[in-house]
Formats: structure tokens, sequence, C-alpha cells
């Protein structure tokens, strides 16, 4: 008698607790976006060609955070300087087009701070960081805070800039 007692109140603290799972409404997520290789080709090419862009193809709310998809254009003979994003957002970079000397990582000696709030610190150089030759096809992630420096651009570049921004500051586009 006292086994089928325990056995019952095993039996419906079971049943209670499938019962408050099943009820339970799924996680609420963000729907997919898709951004497809034609937007991204016409909106590269509505794009200066002659000067440096970096525009905002996508911005989105993902739940928590947001996330950004930028197109990039970098003449083969723009100047360049070394900067520094005071952030916490790392870049996913995809190269499209072009080829350069990407240099990352290390210090810039001569850095200046930015021209406005939440603009970038920029020098002429970096010492002691990485040096890679980047191609088409090439994956480059930079972490928030770390100097970069594009050098020796062989050709007028395209590139893809995933920007994860956990502050959530990023306009939604």
């Amino acid at each position: 008698m006292r086994e089928a007692a325990r056995l019952t109140v095993v039996g419906l603290c079971a049943c209670a607790t499938f019962a408050a799972a099943w009820s339970q409404e799924p996680p609420k997520t963000a729907p997919a976006t898709h951004v497809t290789r034609d937007q991204i080709e016409a909106f590269i090419a509505q794009l200066p060609p002659q000067r440096i862009s970096d525009s905002m193809i996508r911005g989105l709310d993902v739940g928590g955070y947001r996330v950004g998809v930028y197109a990039v254009v970098r003449p083969k003979d723009s100047p360049q300087d070394a900067i520094y994003h005071d952030t916490n957002m790392t870049e996913i970079l995809y190269i499209l087009k072009g080829s350069a000397t990407l240099i990352t990582g290390g210090v810039i000696p001569d850095a200046r701070p930015p021209a406005r709030p939440g603009g970038n610190y920029t020098g002429t150089k970096i010492d002691g960081g990485t040096t890679r030759h980047v191609v088409p096809g090439d994956v480059i992630i930079t972490p928030g805070r770390t100097p970069h420096l594009w050098a020796n651009i062989e050709s007028d570049m395209s590139y893809l800039v995933f920007r994860p921004d956990p502050d959530g500051k990023m306009p939604l586009k």
C-alpha cells in the first residue's frame, strides 16, 4: 500500500512537470534575414568608387544585441590610416574583390584622438602588429579595440563587414 501511494505521488509529480513543460511557450526568436548576392552587388555598385565608403546594408536587432552588415569600398589609391575603434564591436571581414596587406594588433604610436565622439583613433603606422596578405574569399576577425591598417593595396577592394554590437548602439535598417 505504501509503495502504491509513493508511486502515485511520483506519477502525479511527473504529470505536473510534463504539463508545465508542455504549456510553456517556445522561446521568442527574431526572424531570419536574407541579404542576397544581387542586393549586395547592387548596393556596392551605387557606392562612390573613388573614395573609401563604409555603408550599412542592413542593421538588425537579433534579440538582445544588434548585428550590422556593411559594404566597404576601398580604392587602390586611397589614403590609408592606422585606426582603432574604441568599442566592444568585433568586425568580421569577408573579402569580395581586390587584395592588400592588412596589419592588425600592435600599437599606433602616433595615435590621434577621435575628431568626434564615437570616432576612431588614427595614426600613420602600427608597431608590433601581425601582417597578412588578404585576397577574395578570406575572412578576418578583428576584435574591438584592435588597431588595423591597410597597406600595399594592389587593386580596388570591396568587402563585407559583419559587426555584432553587444552594446545595442548600432542603428537599425
